[in-house]
């Protein structure tokens, strides 16, 4: 034990200066540490959603989802067929509504049916995806479908262009991929392969 009080002024400043440097050590390391990620890119910073189809942004309207569905049996869909334009548009506006005025392509004619308007903060489901519910708009008795005449033929793996037109949001074309949803495969194998 140190026996003059200058013995004992010199234990306490160097524990003090031990403690000092313990501090500043350790907090060095907490911002080397937390400093590592710094500048980088994350792996779900660009992760796209699980659907068949095809997304866009039109003004305030996003599209989502969109696809053709139909099952393809031979070398292609041939002119004369109708195949499903499937969609969801939602009006991410807070105070604007809108309305689906057209949508059309050069591989066929496009028929949309039953009610078009998209309230703010809403949502139009056009068909209805593989292995879901057909979704009625609100104040209407039937579903929104969109059907596609083919006037050319189209083949899986592509993507052929649609116009989408709102009334305020204007237009956009989208390429759009055909889903053949949840038909069974053609070799008879189950989905993944074999087993």
């Amino acid at each position: 034990m140190p026996s003059t009080q200058a013995e004992q002024e010199a234990v306490v400043n160097r524990l003090s200066n031990r403690l000092v440097a313990a501090s500043a050590g350790l907090a060095a390391c907490g911002l080397i540490l937390t400093g590592c990620g710094a500048g980088q890119i994350s792996q779900t910073a660009d992760q796209q959603s699980a659907v068949n189809g095809a997304t866009a942004n039109i003004a305030n309207i996003a599209l989502r989802n969109v696809h053709l569905q139909a099952v393809q049996t031979g070398d292609a869909l041939k002119p004369g067929r109708t195949v499903e334009l499937i969609f969801v548009a939602a009006n991410i506006s807070p105070d604007v509504d809108d309305k689906l005025v057209s949508v059309s392509s050069d591989v066929g004619t496009v028929a949309v049916t039953g009610a078009t308007s998209i309230p703010a903060g809403t949502s139009l489901i056009v068909g209805s995806a593989d292995g879901q519910a057909e979704a009625t708009p609100l104040g209407s008795v039937e579903p929104t479908k969109a059907e596609v005449t083919l006037t050319q033929p189209i083949t899986n793996g592509l993507t052929y262009n649609f116009t989408f037109n709102f009334d305020k949001a204007g237009q956009a074309t989208v390429s759009v991929p055909i889903s053949a949803g949840g038909a069974d495969r053609q070799d008879g194998d189950p989905v993944g392969g074999h087993h």
